[in-house]
């Protein structure tokens, strides 16, 4: 089965965490947008769902969802969304859809995590897929410097014009490669405090309850 396929396997699995007249947290990605069109398709009556992007705020519209302000929401059952990594402790890296700092705003308002990926997201220790971190754009050059100094090789992300892309905030993205994060609590801490950065994709304090993990010989269940 090819990534796209395994994609649509969780999506569709990912409905059995639904509960009818529920408000759902919905993250934002190529795995999401699997789980919403199943959603659309089996037409669960909800009460509304809390988005995570304005990218995953369309989609929701279009299949008929009401998408509620988070302001208006105090609390929510679920949070479903994807990961880049999840590891077996359930800690994941966020944001290469460079939606990181309202999912995780959203998944703080859930009681648990349902992580929806494909299997060769499941790694030992995190840090192979480049790590991102949205920031206020003047303090980009000083937070790649100091990634540097724990070994990391930051730049600013990229729009496709060649100009740093620019998230629903209004901030910039810098991803960090060459870094491995054997203590994901501990780095989502000290990277957290550092000024300028607005939010850093370690998921470890709003890390996965439950994962569903699409591979060939079907949708596996990790529960943590």
């Amino acid at each position: 089965m090819d990534q796209d396929t395994l994609k649509a396997l969780v999506g569709q699995a990912a409905l059995a965490y639904v509960q009818p007249h529920s408000i759902l947290g919905v993250g934002t990605g190529s795995t999401v947008n699997k789980f919403i069109e199943a959603l659309a398709k089996a037409a669960i009556p909800l009460k509304g769902a809390v988005s995570s992007s304005e990218a995953t705020t369309k989609l929701l519209q279009q299949a008929g969802i009401e998408v509620l302000d988070s302001s208006a929401v105090a609390s929510l059952d679920w949070y479903i969304d994807g990961a880049d990594e999840i590891d077996h402790q359930g800690f994941m890296v966020k944001g290469g859809g460079a939606a990181l700092t309202r999912e995780k705003i959203v998944a703080d308002l859930a009681d648990k995590f349902l992580c929806i990926a494909d299997a060769s997201k499941l790694v030992e220790v995190l840090g192979q897929f480049p790590l991102p971190v949205e920031v206020v754009p003047m303090s980009s050059a000083h937070i790649i410097r100091r990634f540097a100094t724990l070994g990391g090789q930051a730049t600013v992300r990229l729009a496709k014009d060649g100009q740093p892309l620019v998230t629903d905030n209004g901030m910039h993205i810098v991803d960090v490669r060459g870094l491995q994060i054997t203590d994901p609590k501990a780095m989502e801490d000290l990277v957290s405090v550092w000024p300028g950065v607005v939010t850093v994709g370690i998921f470890a304090h709003h890390k996965a309850s439950v994962c569903l993990l699409g591979s060939p010989e079907g949708v596996k269940t990790l529960t943590f």
